[in-house]
């Protein structure tokens, strides 16, 4: 239970330790400072040879159709695309920044040629009216790119001409055109140049296309705000003017570009619209000679009041035709009541709506001449001569009567007749009037629409007209192309810190690749993260070359440590025997002698007798170390049944109290003869005479010979050096501890140096600068799980 609260304890320190982190990169201060000192100096050097670079902004505002001038008309404009488009500032940032818009302004300022002159550093770009010549070009090849052209001015209005690649110089006048296999070309003398002493000049030929699409990556175009088509061009470059004049030019450049844009819609809009006036003119006139045709053929100018003609004629006709047939039904009736037999004297009716005088006259007589007769027939017989007489008198009239009936009834048949006929011919008008009226609407309704089309297409040419006559640039400038006073680029204040930033980092990341692939224990941390093993403390490094550093009046760091270690274990074994002590690690060469030997001293020192067994039966180094013969030993004590204990000791004159046995001659068989009996009759007789026994042992990495000894120790004291013992052999300590396959295995960290922690000075360890209450640790006042097991 023990050792599991002992492994959670040391689990603690998984937790980052901000200070240890930090001193550990303290410790190569030397290569930080060596890091800035060495960026410092190349920026410096860049900022000497490097060419600044300035920002140059204009501000211009994107002018919107539909908040353009009213040109009068209402929604007339409207009704053609090329009078409703409405501007999208997205679409005018990609127009500007267009590698064809920026070639055209390339091209229209000339800038096919660069000058330079020589500087102290590198070479300096001139441009305008600081260059002494300009170059006007007139056809270029790409081997031209390439090539570093000096034009040497001569007093005498001449120059050379130097390509360097070549090492050829020839003669020119100014003015003149020069063929080259590289291009033709004429160079002109500005004399307004204020570079009035420089006398050699370095052309450069560029690409277009190239240089368009460095410009227009470059150049830098935002809108200053969502709510205003307002935006911000900046272009960096070395030379403050040819960007001021790049920017206008783009402006301008595109300003013309989209007034030719439009000019051109107006245009193409104006011939379209000749040609359809003509078509339609032309259509129109063929329209109207078929209008006048149809109404020549079917004899009519206007249906509509010629209909209502008809209507009331045939109404007319209708009324005649049904007054005619009255007086026809009357005569007939007439006629029918005179034709009754018996009946010949009654009176006849009236002639109702007959207005004919003579048949009213012959009917007026024979009524009155009947009613004459009636009255003389009261007062006479009927064959009365005068009776008879009007009886004669009366027949006569009867024939007449009948006789006009007929003829009128004849006259009234035929007007009957021919009214009838001229109402059907009326009739017959008035149902082909729909179907006239039909064609003459199809034929109005062409017309109509073909005067319609060419009304308004007059009236669009009008308009576009307008338009053009009226086209004004897309944009306003508000704020023209002005450089900032200062370079953006190189910032010394900018560039001194990312030399120090990069002068610590390649540093710090040469150390973190280093730790981390470090596969050595370089800090106690390591040890803590690996294995819950006890630690007992540390050893700083051994600066001497002595291998004896603790001594009776000694009081340096070191002895002080051992001294602590001292203590450390007679805390550790409180209540327990703690007699006999194994030192061993993982391999040979991490100081296990040094270690036994200077615990070894510090026990002496108390007054205790203590001695040192060399079991190390492999690689001795206990009496070499110590400068002392080691002819006899341990092996010739286990070996031979004449040497005594006493034969092999070897008192250490510097520390009284102190022995040493040592390892003797290298056996055949060390594993075998570490088994025999007499060890453990060796380690009885020093059990006797001693107050404790410090075992030097081989490796347990390496060999199985401590493992051997392990069921004669009390305690073993395992050995990780600082940068020797690999991390991955603390695996071997935390087996033992965890198997137990040694009593009270205990770490001691060997050969602490700074970089290894921190304070290792003022004790850095189990009970090192701590106290042990009731057998725990307690640090900064709080109580914390033992780091030894009870």
């Amino acid at each position: 239970m023990a050792e599991k609260d002992n492994y959670t304890g040391n689990a603690e320190y998984g937790e980052i330790d901000v200070k240890a982190v930090l001193f550990t990169y303290l410790r190569y201060w030397h290569l930080f400072f060596i890091g800035i000192i060495t960026c410092l100096s190349v920026a410096y050097v860049y900022l000497l040879y490097a060419t600044p670079q300035y920002n140059i902004k204009s501000k211009i505002l994107i002018k919107s159709d539909k908040n353009g001038p009213n040109m009068g008309g209402g929604e007339i404009f409207s009704e053609l695309d090329i009078f409703k488009t409405t501007t999208v500032i997205d679409n005018e940032i990609e127009i500007l920044r267009s590698n064809s818009l920026m070639q055209r302004v390339l091209n229209e300022l000339s800038l096919h040629t660069s000058y330079y002159i020589k500087g102290p550093l590198n070479d300096v770009e001139i441009y305008g009216a600081k260059s002494p010549v300009k170059v006007i070009v007139s056809q270029l090849d790409s081997s031209a790119f390439n090539k570093v052209i000096i034009l040497h001015l001569n007093s005498k209005g001449s120059f050379e001409i130097e390509e360097e690649e070549e090492q050829k110089i020839t003669s020119h006048q100014f003015g003149r055109e020069i063929k080259m296999p590289y291009g033709t070309f004429t160079v002109l003398s500005n004399s307004e140049s204020t570079l009035g002493k420089e006398r050699s000049v370095i052309l450069k030929f560029h690409d277009i296309q190239k240089l368009a699409n460095s410009y227009a990556q470059r150049l830098t175009i935002s809108q200053s705000n969502k709510m205003a088509s307002v935006l911000t061009i900046s272009l960096t470059d070395a030379v403050k003017d040819k960007g001021r004049d790049i920017i206008t030019k783009l402006i301008e450049v595109y300003n013309k570009e989209a007034v030719e844009d439009k000019n051109l819609i107006a245009t193409s809009t104006l011939n379209f619209i000749d040609e359809r006036l003509r078509y339609l003119s032309s259509e129109l006139s063929d329209v109207e000679k078929n209008v006048e045709q149809y109404k020549r053929t079917n004899e009519v100018t206007d249906v509509s009041s010629q209909v209502r003609l008809y209507m009331e004629q045939a109404s007319e006709y209708n009324r005649q035709l049904a007054d005619l047939g009255v007086q026809i039904d009357v005569l007939e009736s007439i006629e029918r009541y005179l034709m009754k037999q018996g009946d010949e004297y009654q009176l006849v009716p009236s002639s109702l709506s007959i207005q004919d005088p003579t048949l009213l006259g012959l009917i007026t007589r024979f009524n009155e001449l009947k009613l004459d007769r009636e009255r003389m027939l009261r007062t006479t017989l009927p064959n009365n001569p005068l009776v008879q007489n009007m009886s004669e008198q009366l027949g006569n009239l009867r024939e007449n009567i009948l006789e006009n009936l007929q003829n009128i009834k004849n006259g009234l048949v035929i007007s009957h007749r021919n009214l009838q006929s001229k109402s059907v011919q009326f009739g017959s008008k008035i149902q082909q009037a729909p179907s006239i009226e039909r064609g003459l609407q199809e034929i109005g309704r062409q017309q109509g629409i073909k005067e319609e089309l060419y009304l308004y297409l007059l009236q669009k040419r009008e308009e576009s007209g307008l338009s053009l006559a009226s086209t004004i640039s897309n944009s306003r400038i508000i704020d023209p192309a002005t450089p900032d006073e200062y370079p953006i680029s190189p910032r010394k204040s900018t560039t001194y810190l990312i030399a120090i930033l990069i002068g610590l980092g390649f540093p710090f990341a040469g150390i973190y690749f280093r730790e981390m692939l470090n596969d050595k224990v370089q800090t106690k941390k390591d040890v803590l993260l690996t294995t819950a093993t006890p630690i007992l403390g540390e050893i700083s490094h051994n600066n001497l070359r002595n291998a004896l550093a603790v001594t009776e009046h000694n009081r340096t760091p070191i002895a002080e440590l051992f001294r602590l270690i001292r203590t450390n274990m007679q805390f550790a074994a409180v209540g327990k025997t703690n007699k006999v002590i194994m030192l061993t690690s993982s391999m040979s060469g991490e100081g296990k002698t040094f270690i036994s030997i200077n615990l070894a001293a510090s026990l002496a020192l108390l007054g205790k007798k203590v001695v040192i067994v060399s079991f190390d039966l492999r690689k001795p180094k206990l009496m070499q170390d110590l400068g002392l013969s080691n002819n006899v030993g341990v092996t010739n004590y286990l070996i031979s049944n004449k040497i005594e204990l006493e034969n092999i000791l070897v008192p250490l004159p510097l520390v009284p109290g102190l022995f040493l046995i040592g390892s003797g001659p290298i056996p055949p068989n060390p594993a075998e003869l570490m088994i025999c009996q007499k060890v453990n009759t060796l380690f009885d007789e020093l059990k006797d005479r001693f107050d404790y026994i410090l075992i030097d042992t081989a490796p347990v990495g390496q060999v199985a010979d401590a493992f051997t000894l392990s069921h004669l120790v009390d305690s073993c004291l395992y050995i990780v050096r600082y940068g020797y013992t690999f991390k991955a052999q603390l695996s071997i300590i935390d087996d033992i501890y965890r198997s137990k396959k040694i009593n009270h295995p205990m770490i001691v960290l060997n050969d602490a140096k700074p970089k290894n922690g921190y304070g290792y000075g003022y004790g850095y360890g189990y009970g090192y600068g701590e106290k042990i209450v009731n057998g725990k640790e307690k640090l900064n006042g709080k109580v914390k799980k033992t780091l030894l097991p009870n």
